[in-house]
């Protein structure tokens, strides 16, 4: 028994993704199929176009009327202006339907549907990882490495700090997520010549990255489409959430502060401990004693152009309209561009740039099951029948239980809807309104939005979790033992400052 238990080893993140698929077929067969009623804005015809439960299609014209008619409080401007692009449910229209359950043969049927849905992701990823191999082979990456090591003696800490503050700046103000991925190749080999592990690599980048993001105060992608899809001005509540964002980010530092001090008195103290030589090894390329690694003026140029990725990449999606493909063709034009000035012979080039692809094929893949779940719950019809019976078990609460039970309510949807901008415009219309019933200006429920879904995507294999975990190589069992404090500790503050808001009014 002793033996079993010592090489028993935690499932991969395709095997959690696996089962969790079928757990969700299984759930077509049990939970009640239904819909809402959707709303789409069409550009070309100025109508909207109304999907009903049963799938039937009518159009009307797209005017404030139209809206106030429907019971959806949102600006008709909002959709002009493209704001709000998704489908919005529309609220009291929801009805039971004819079962849809899916079978056992949908398990790969999903998976396959859900990575074509995510090519977009999937080819930003392979094109990254493309890019990385080139710069890898002109030996830039390790002539920096070595600079960096050199200047950072004895202050390693205020790198992570560093990095922490700006992923979390990120996430708040533009939503940085699915984007981080673009930061661990880079990022992780520079942790690891500090002397920090992998935990420490994932903190600073997708922890606080999603600190930064839960607690948003101008990101277009979860508080902007949440305030506009519950009718009020995203400016509402902007003051507590900035002041959240301090406190969030402040304690993600002193939290990964605890945990570096920890592994640098003990390195054996690290959750991934046992992992370290592998992960090491993947990040970090050993060279051998007769390689060049002098940082001369053509390595700082290609980890320079490399380094203007990042700020082009964020401009273009806060500000330039930029998604994945926009994304991939920066990447892929800059890739280019070191592949003509790297030295290296067209043949190093292109090996260089495919085997740096092929090493995220994994992650790509990872991306297209997840999305796959997702697919299942859409499409064996269950998705409207939890939110309905969610909005049903909070209306009629009063003052402060109200506002906790709407923050778990999130926090549950966050699992079957893990999208921001998506779980935004399928649940505001729906749950915005039951504030005004009980007297909660409609900004509380956006915090609760915020807070209770950010909490479960730290935590959601069917999120960027699993996306994560698989490119940085760290198990899922690890990764819940190092972030769960993270996860009471939004779940709890988020908690205080929502009843603190309500027992002010």
């Amino acid at each position: 028994m002793q033996l079993f238990k010592k090489g028993m080893k935690f499932p991969t993140a395709f095997t959690i993704l696996f089962i969790i698929t079928i757990l969700a077929i299984g759930l077509t067969w049990i939970v009640p199929a239904g819909s809402y009623a959707k709303l789409t804005y069409s550009a070309a015809d100025h109508e909207f176009s109304i999907v009903n439960p049963v799938g039937d299609v009518s159009t009307i014209l797209a005017t404030q009327e139209s809206l106030n008619e429907l019971n959806v409080n949102i600006e008709i401007d909002k959709f002009v202006d493209g704001t709000i692009r998704k489908a919005i449910a529309i609220p009291d229209t929801y009805e039971r339907l004819p079962q849809s359950p899916k079978t056992l043969m949908d398990v790969a049927v999903s998976m396959v549907q859900g990575t074509i849905d995510g090519a977009d992701i999937i080819v930003f990823i392979l094109v990254l990882g493309g890019t990385i191999g080139v710069i890898s082979r002109t030996g830039a990456f390790s002539a920096g490495l070595m600079a960096l090591s050199h200047k950072t003696k004895g202050r390693e800490f205020l790198f992570v700090a560093l990095v922490s503050v700006l992923m979390g700046l990120g996430g708040t103000t533009c939503g940085l997520e699915e984007e981080a991925v673009a930061f661990y190749p880079i990022l992780v080999p520079i942790f690891l010549a500090l002397g920090f592990d992998s935990i420490v690599c994932v903190g600073a980048i997708f922890l606080a990255g999603s600190m930064g993001t839960a607690f948003s105060t101008i990101n277009p992608f979860s508080v902007v489409i949440a305030s506009n899809a519950a009718g009020i001005s995203f400016t509402e509540g902007l003051d507590i959430r900035f002041f959240g964002f301090v406190v969030g980010i402040t304690t993600v530092i002193l939290y990964l502060r605890w945990y570096c001090k920890k592994i640098k008195a003990d390195p054996s103290f690290s959750y991934t401990y046992e992992d370290r030589h592998s992960f090491r090894a993947r990040f970090i390329k050993e060279e051998d004693s007769s390689a060049d690694l002098t940082f001369t003026l053509r390595r700082k140029i290609i980890l320079f152009l490399f380094a203007m990725a990042f700020p082009i990449m964020i401009w273009g999606v806060s500000m330039g309209g930029w998604w994945f493909p926009e994304m991939a063709a920066s990447f892929l034009t800059i890739a280019i561009i070191i592949m003509f000035i790297s030295g290296l012979s067209e043949k190093d080039s292109v090996e260089a740039f495919t085997q740096g692809a092929s090493e995220l094929v994994g992650v790509a893949l990872i991306i297209g099951i997840a999305r796959g779940v997702n697919l299942v719950l859409e499409e064996g019809m269950i998705s409207d029948t939890i939110l309905a019976y969610a909005s049903g078990l909070v209306s009629g609460m009063h003052g402060s239980l109200f506002i906790i039970a709407q923050m778990f309510v999130f926090f549950f949807l966050g699992l079957i809807v893990p999208s921001s901008s998506g779980l935004a415009v399928l649940a505001m219309p729906i749950m915005a309104p039951l504030a005004d019933t009980v007297g909660i200006p409609r900004d509380i429920v956006v915090s609760a939005y915020n807070w209770g879904q950010y909490a479960m995507l730290f935590l959601a294999p069917t999120g960027l979790v699993l996306v994560t975990l698989q490119m940085l190589d760290i198990s899922y069992d690890k990764w819940l033992k190092f972030v769960f404090p993270m996860v009471l500790f939004l779940l709890g503050f988020g908690g205080l400052l929502l009843v603190a808001q309500v027992m002010m009014l």
